[in-house]
């Protein structure tokens, strides 16, 4: 089984990676970009019989820091 975690910083933290990417871009000439939240994808290969659950706990745990980060799990 494969899972994919997207992990993006919640709304209203500050995001400077992602207003790094937006003046770059502005300053490339791609003028129409009001605003660029960049977060990380993390794909997992898991074993038979690992639970969706067991994923949220790794994300809990090490994968998002849930203080500043959501995530979303999606199986593949």
């Amino acid at each position: 089984m494969k899972a994919r975690v997207h992990v993006m910083l919640k709304d209203g933290v500050l995001d400077p990676q992602g207003e790094a990417v937006r003046h770059a871009l502005g300053a490339l000439g791609f003028e129409g970009v009001e605003g660029v939240r960049q977060g990380k994808v993390i794909e997992l290969d898991l074993a038979p019989g690992t639970t969706e659950a067991q994923v949220g706990e790794m994300c809990e745990k090490l994968l998002a820091n849930t203080v500043i980060e959501s995530y979303r799990v999606e199986v593949l």
